[in-house]
């Protein structure tokens, strides 16, 4: 095996985590102290929903690669394309020591015509469902070559649930519980990774997990709880993920863009009920002069269960119109109506 270069050797957040977790109650409380509170999801560098040129990724990263940054990607984003990105970026600037976690499940085959997953002009991949040992193996090797790392802060299984997987969800879970979650084990073991968890947008998907044995290190739950879905505390996760010190990641605070004056909620059109949920909250932040996105990021982190909230961008002004949103003042007499009018609609 090629030994990486120094600027792909494990980043220090990564040595001290792998010490942490010797003690894993102490590695949860330690490596949630190296979050920010704002992470970036990675998923628009690899042209979800329209393209962006290369020398806007790397703008958009000049911007998010800042002292303690973190960055979520997967394999499934553009087919490699927002892995191969975030890689070409820390290449070129060894000094960035963002906190890094991708995701495992899914393989890339080589292929002449990519499907179309929602990701515009995508690499010449096709993403191909895999959670036995050696798939978990082979697509972690493939993501440290595109990041041109060694290793990872933190590994998450990628997309299992029934809603992804349908009438296979339980041959799948078998094969995580019984391969996918020893091998992410092992690597962690090995120092290939810092720290391991589940990255999802099926709550029902994590409590299984748990109901399994396997209590990750980390949750990252996409879209259940924000402003128009409750999905995370009504089924017990969120507390459950604070009883068990699993630090929780609250990613698409948005919802796909729509809090955020998008018009995707939850990956497809809007239906006009959610629309009208989101005109009743815009209207009641107006009240406070808050801008609606201020309050939509805002919102997870009100619960302590929660460490991070990660969300994507597609332009350096978007990134830093959401540090400036993460920072506006939000008088305490918002946070009672938004909550009684969420009440009312969420999912």
């Amino acid at each position: 095996m090629t030994v990486a270069p120094p600027d792909a050797w494990p980043t220090a957040a990564a040595v001290r985590l792998a010490l942490w977790l010797e003690t894993e109650a102490m590695a949860s409380i330690e490596w949630r102290a190296q979050l920010p509170r704002r992470g970036f999801g990675a998923a628009p560098l690899g042209n979800l929903y329209a393209p962006l040129r290369d020398a806007d990724a790397d703008d958009v990263l000049e911007v998010v690669c800042s002292p303690g940054a973190y960055i979520d990607t997967a394999p499934y984003y553009g087919h490699g394309l927002s892995e191969r990105r975030i890689g070409d970026f820390l290449r070129a600037h060894p000094d960035r020591r963002p906190i890094i976690s991708t995701k495992v499940g899914r393989r890339l085959e080589p292929c002449g015509r990519p499907p179309d997953h929602g990701f515009v002009d995508p690499a010449p991949f096709r993403p191909v469902f895999d959670y036995s040992e050696r798939g978990i193996r082979a697509a972690f090797l493939q993501s440290l070559a595109r990041l041109g790392r060694s290793s990872v802060d933190l590994l998450l299984l990628h997309d299992i649930g029934r809603q992804t997987h349908g009438d296979d969800h339980a041959a799948v879970m078998a094969q995580a519980e019984r391969e996918a979650w020893p091998a992410m084990r092992a690597l962690k073991a090995e120092g290939s990774t810092g720290a391991i968890g589940v990255g999802v947008n099926e709550c029902e998907a994590v409590l299984e997990c748990l109901d399994r044995g396997f209590v990750p290190d980390a949750v990252l739950l996409a879209g259940r709880h924000t402003l128009l879905d409750a999905a995370a505390e009504r089924c017990g996760l969120i507390e459950r993920c604070r009883a068990l010190g699993v630090v929780l990641i609250a990613a698409a605070p948005f919802n796909s863009g729509l809090l955020a004056g998008g018009d995707h909620f939850n990956y497809v059109a809007a239906p006009e009920p959610v629309l009208e949920a989101r005109r009743r909250l815009a209207g009641l932040c107006a009240g406070f002069e808050v801008p609606l996105p201020a309050a939509a990021l805002q919102f997870p982190l009100r619960n302590p269960a929660v460490a991070c909230v990660l969300a994507g961008a597609r332009s350096a002004a978007e990134v830093r119109q959401q540090a400036a949103w993460l920072a506006w003042p939000i008088p305490e007499e918002l946070w009672r109506p938004l909550e009684d009018a969420r009440s009312a609609f969420v999912a």
